[in-house]
């Protein structure tokens, strides 16, 4: 008996979907699915579920190149990490890291790029039009400073600094360029609880093993210092 199944002629993408959806899985199917998870886990950080370095580098230069001017890239340094480790234990360190990416992937939304990019850094690039810019990033500001409570009940006091920047303001679309500035207006405003927007003064701060030094003209939204 011939075992072959016979199709129509023509078969849409959503018939093909469902004829895929119903096949059981074995042989190659099973083989695509867990290729499949094994690409997308090598696109997230573990911890936090938020992008890896690559992934989101991939995003954010798409989200820049389709909008432009209305682009704000912001970075994010946890204040005062090292003692939450010390003090509390590595475990609660990683609570605050994995608290951290929730809320900043609660803040940015789902069709922004936000990714880790090593130890307590995260970067964030979003569609956010200079007009909504101030509210948001005071937002983001309050989010960040809400204590973390640890599963045994413990509750953490925490801290960010934060530096933003944006195409229309420093007049380049670059992705390295904006991080680079970005990073140097959230030095310019370590500690102080409040988020920095990068002038075009900032493209001049002079690094020192990628740490900015020296304190250029800002505008600054969030809590007093």
């Amino acid at each position: 008996m011939n075992s072959a199944v016979r199709l129509p002629g023509r078969i849409g993408p959503n018939a093909l979907l469902i004829t895929a959806a119903a096949v059981p899985l074995t042989g190659w199917a099973v083989h695509a699915v867990a290729l499949h998870k094994k690409l997308a886990a090598t696109k997230r950080d573990p911890l936090t579920g938020l992008l890896r370095r690559d992934a989101y580098t991939a995003r954010a230069r798409r989200l820049l190149a389709r909008h432009g001017d209305d682009v704000t890239l912001v970075m994010v340094d946890a204040d005062h990490f090292m003692q939450i480790n010390d003090r509390l234990g590595h475990a609660a360190g990683d609570a605050v890291l994995a608290a951290f990416g929730a809320r900043l992937s609660a803040w940015a939304g789902p069709r922004a790029a936000v990714g880790r990019l090593g130890g307590d850094e995260f970067a964030v690039v979003l569609e956010l039009t200079s007009d909504r810019r101030a509210q948001r990033l005071q937002q983001l500001v309050r989010m960040l400073h809400t204590p973390v409570v640890l599963d045994d009940g413990r509750t953490v006091d925490v801290a960010a600094s934060i530096g933003a920047a944006t195409p229309d303001v420093l007049g380049t679309r670059d992705l390295s360029a904006l991080q680079r500035m970005a990073d140097a207006a959230l030095y310019d405003g370590k500690h102080t609880g409040r988020a920095v927007l990068a002038t075009k003064r900032h493209a001049t701060v002079p690094s020192i093993n990628g740490r900015r030094t020296g304190r250029p003209g800002t505008a600054t939204w969030g809590r007093a210092a």
